[in-house]
């Protein structure tokens, strides 16, 4: 078994496909206690039995169509408009389109490069320093991933069996501290330099919400179906989808249908590698249980640290360097399963949890040395890697400490769960 597991580690550094070390390593260790491969067949199977698998693909469709089309255009422009009388506006404006075009395409690097090449450049026309305008695109990358529909939230709530409208809500104010606090830092830091980049404008505020009359309403139909109970999340998935196709497609007119097939083809390739690595590392959680692998975990873990509070710190140490090596897809189906059990030893809520990997995670994209945001800037703005750390880093500090607010004020993910 130890040939084994080297052997497959060995094969991981070279590049061998996640899906596939997973499910060696799951067929290994029940051939290795006798079991019946049968076990492992039945496992990848019940991953069909999940009705709210659908929400995956119906909310990555949704996310391309509206990174194809101008709806990201028309996010900063209504932005600018309510935000860009404020000193400091166009950063705001970032900000805020981010967290808003992440939310719905659940990638953050997909941001970088769709509204980054709108935004770095009208940041640098409007005269703010490079390194800050590059650390700000880079960061702000990845703040809507505590947003309903955010498809890592999803995935959480499917491999955690936690309730996926428990975590929307549980997202809000979470999201919300990450995001006001780089909209202090970024205010502070050009608070001597920056004037307003417009008036404010009725006119214009008018015009920017005519202009975005389709893309606005999604938010409230989306979230404001489930938090009604008017429908659940699958179905909030289904009506997203069909909602962005008509709008982009049949209103608008953006995305001809010539090019639906590649944008199809795109989504649901990412859609396959993720159903591939939650089916095959179903099988491989059902073995690390079977083996009690979550007791040893725990009763290791107890050695080490003595409280809720040592736990975390160890928690968040641990989810900045898988990080910056792991995508957040697949450090959910792989970790979720071992930390759940560990946590729950120690106090820890499980929607809360969530919140707290998903929050981490995502700031692991833009740590050092491996950080993935880091290297998607660098490749996409043309810069070295070493002047994006530089950039990035203040950024790094800011959303650090949210993170850590987060992780010991629970009250921020679970004051809008009833009965907690």
């Amino acid at each position: 078994m130890i040939f084994v597991s080297l052997l497959l580690i060995l094969l991981a550094i070279l590049g061998a496909p996640l899906f596939a070390i997973i499910g060696t390593s799951a067929m290994a260790g029940f051939m290795s206690t006798d079991t019946d491969l049968m076990t492992m067949a039945l496992e990848l199977l019940s991953i069909s039995q999940m009705p709210i698998l659908t929400a995956i693909p119906l909310f990555t469709f949704a996310g391309y169509l509206l990174s194809e089309s101008d709806a990201p255009k028309r996010l900063v422009r209504l932005t600018n408009a309510m935000f860009g009388w404020m000193p400091g506006g166009l950063a705001l404006v970032c900000l805020a389109a981010c967290a808003f075009f992440t939310a719905f395409t659940g990638a953050s690097g997909v941001t970088i490069i769709a509204l980054g090449a709108i935004l770095y450049p009208a940041l640098k026309q409007d005269g703010y320093s490079d390194r800050f305008n590059l650390g700000l695109v880079t960061s702000s990358g990845s703040l809507g991933l505590l947003f309903a529909p955010s498809l890592p939230l999803i995935l959480y709530g499917v491999v955690a069996e936690v309730s996926i409208d428990d975590l929307f809500r549980a997202g809000i104010l979470p999201g919300l501290t990450m995001l006001v606090m780089l909209s202090g830092y970024s205010i502070w830091v050009n608070r001597h330099n920056r004037k307003p980049i417009s008036n404010f404008s009725l006119r214009e505020v008018g015009g920017a919400l005519r202009e975005a009359i389709w893309e606005l309403p999604l938010p409230i139909v989306v979230l404001g179906g489930i938090y009604s109970g008017f429908f659940a999340v699958s179905e909030a998935a289904a009506i997203t989808a069909m909602y962005v196709f008509i709008a982009e497609v049949l209103i608008n007119r953006e995305i001809s249908f010539r090019e639906l097939p590649r944008i199809v083809r795109e989504a649901m390739v990412l859609v396959g590698g993720i159903l591939m690595i939650l089916g095959v590392s179903l099988a491989s959680t059902y073995y690390m249980i079977d083996a009690e692998v979550p007791q040893k975990l725990l009763a290791f873990v107890a050695e080490m640290v003595s409280s809720q509070t040592s736990f975390l710190i160890l928690l968040l140490l641990f989810l900045l360097v898988l990080g910056a090596i792991l995508d957040i897809f697949s450090a959910i189906v792989l970790v979720v399963p071992l930390i759940l059990p560990i946590a729950a030893g120690f106090g820890v809520n499980e929607v809360h949890l969530g919140i707290v990997f998903l929050a981490a995670m995502q700031l692991g994209y833009l740590t050092p040395p491996v950080g993935l945001n880091l290297f998607i800037a660098s490749y996409r703005f043309d810069k070295p890697i070493m002047h994006v750390y530089s950039a990035t880093f203040p950024f790094l500090v800011i959303l650090l400490l949210s993170v850590m607010l987060i992780a010991f004020l629970p009250e921020l993910s679970l004051v809008f769960l009833s009965g907690e």
